[in-house]
């Protein structure tokens, strides 16, 4: 993930906890825990037909949230793909795009994406999620 960043001039730990958030999508989700605080600020928009949405407040919830939308996706079909990461103290937005294939339906569908995070003592305390709820919601009915 991390080659795919086209800006990498801001120094700082904030940065640093971004890429490595970045390099944890896709992979083990029991260790993308690791870069979040105990006490965290999660909101990822849905609805019901999308299981994995919704709050949370513990890095101990994060893992679920990966194992859950990972088991709805054709394994080995999901991509990201990170346009640029802006970085201003201890807040960093990702812009980015995400492909998956909808196990249920075969749907593929791509929806841009933008992470806020604010990161603290080189952990991530917040982070929302903004995408296109609606067509992932579609995408995953039809």
């Amino acid at each position: 993930m991390s080659d795919m960043i086209k800006e990498t001039t801001e120094p700082g730990g904030t940065r640093r906890t971004a890429e490595a958030f970045l390099k944890f999508l896709g992979g083990d989700p029991d260790r993308i825990a690791e870069v979040f605080a105990e006490t965290i600020d999660w909101y990822v928009p849905g609805n019901p037909d999308l299981p994995w949405t919704g709050p949370r407040t513990r890095a101990s919830e994060v893992p679920a949230f990966f194992t859950t939308m990972g088991s709805a996706f054709l394994p080995g079909q999901s991509e990201y793909a990170v346009d640029r990461i802006v970085v201003e103290g201890g807040d960093a937005v990702i812009v980015a795009t995400a492909t998956h294939t909808f196990a249920r339906s075969g749907k593929r569908f791509t929806t841009p994406m933008i992470m806020h995070l604010t990161v603290e003592d080189a952990k991530i305390v917040r982070l929302h999620l903004y995408e296109d709820t609606h067509l992932v919601s579609r995408s995953s009915s039809i």
